[in-house]
């Protein structure tokens, strides 16, 4: 009762090969890009980079450009500081600085730390985490959840010797095998996205790309990307630092290295720079300008990339899809400008979906009155 004819057998196969090849053909890009990136054989890490590069439709029409943002929330850890994170802890075993069941210490506003807890988890290594005690309590119970020790403590000026980034290098100092990776000042960072970030920027675009903005908190993917796209293209590709209100970057940069004015706050977190950090000095003399973008201009650009294009993006990936917005405009028509979507929404979503919240910072009537139907939050 259980046999097939050798005919009907034989007609069965036919058409399930027909099947199985119209449904290769349907995904002939994701099956390519499937066996090129093969299996993450060191686990986690593996998993790291090679992000999508997505067109925002509604701001490529809106400008005439082609406007990118770097899906660089889909990193295993959530986030573009996992590329950071992997590389200031693997630069640390080649020095031989980290051996095994060792400890790495950070001082750090957030996602490094998440993408530190990430990587230290899966190599072994214990995790002590100091952070301004601004940040959203999100990202302390996440790191708390990852195995992290987590001190938040005071935000304070870098000069002062009780800063996050000094209490965690002198914690570092008191223990034996053990690491403070100092994601600001150590290059190894910035070179995760001179060998990562802007190649795969350059290969996605197919060289065609005419510029790139970003913000920049510790200065390694601004600079890394910039060196990298600079380089490659000879000069042509123009790049820009995209800064928050409290920030000195921006008057830095505008000045020609003169003036350091600081003035006011911002929503984003992880991003802004009271100093020009070591792994931004070799590269800010090749950026081609910078913009200055107002807490009212990201905050309506969450919601307009949530309603445009289905993207749930944290307040710093907006930041730059303003500023990648902006430059569009200052090119003008047929020019492709490329940003970095840094993490979702998923971590701040208590604040930027809240009507108290969002009236604590005056900034209600920043959005536009039809999405308002966002704000679900009391």
């Amino acid at each position: 009762m259980f046999r097939t004819a050798p005919r009907q057998f034989s007609r069965s196969v036919w058409r399930a090969a027909e099947s199985l090849s119209q449904i290769e053909s349907a995904n002939a890009h994701g099956i390519a890009i499937s066996r090129a990136q093969g299996i993450c054989q060191r686990g986690f890490i593996d998993a790291i980079g090679n992000t999508p590069l997505i067109k925002l439709k509604q701001l490529s029409k809106d400008t005439g450009c082609t406007v990118l943002g770097k899906a660089e929330f889909q990193n295993p850890g959530g986030s573009v500081k996992d590329r950071a994170a992997l590389y200031v802890v693997e630069h640390a075993e080649k020095l031989g600085l980290l051996k095994p069941g060792g400890t790495v210490i950070e001082g750090t506003a957030g996602n490094t730390g998440i993408g530190l807890a990430h990587v230290c988890r899966s190599k072994g290594y214990k995790l002590v985490i100091y952070m301004p005690n601004t940040q959203s309590q999100g990202k302390i119970d996440l790191l708390r959840l990852l195995g992290a020790e987590v001190y938040p403590v005071p935000a304070v000026a870098f000069e002062n010797p009780q800063n996050y980034n000094h209490q965690a290098k002198r914690h570092a100092e008191s223990l034996e095998n053990a690491v403070w990776t100092n994601q600001f000042d150590n290059v190894a960072n910035r070179q995760a996205h001179i060998e990562t970030t802007g190649p795969e920027i350059w290969a996605q675009t197919e060289g065609k790309i005419d510029a790139f903005t970003c913000a920049t908190g510790t200065g390694g993917s601004l600079a890394g990307v910039t060196r990298y796209l600079k380089e490659k293209s000879d000069g042509r590709v123009k790049c820009f630092l995209a800064d928050p209100p409290g920030s000195v970057l921006h008057s830095y940069i505008q000045s020609g290295g003169r003036l350091t004015e600081r003035a006011g706050g911002s929503i984003t977190e992880g991003i802004g720079q009271g100093r020009v950090t070591h792994n931004l000095k070799p590269d800010i003399d090749l950026l081609d300008g910078s913009f200055n973008i107002a807490d009212e201009k990201t905050i309506a650009m969450v919601y307009r990339c949530l309603d445009e294009e289905g993207l749930y993006l944290g307040a710093s990936s907006c930041l730059n899809v303003v500023a990648a917005k902006e430059v569009a405009e200052k090119l003008g028509p047929n020019h492709t400008v490329v940003t970095l979507l840094c993490d979702g929404a998923y971590r701040y979503a208590d604040r930027l979906f809240s009507r108290k919240w969002l009236e604590e910072k005056k900034l209600l009537g920043a959005i536009p009155q039809h999405l308002n139907k966002y704000i679900v939050l009391p």
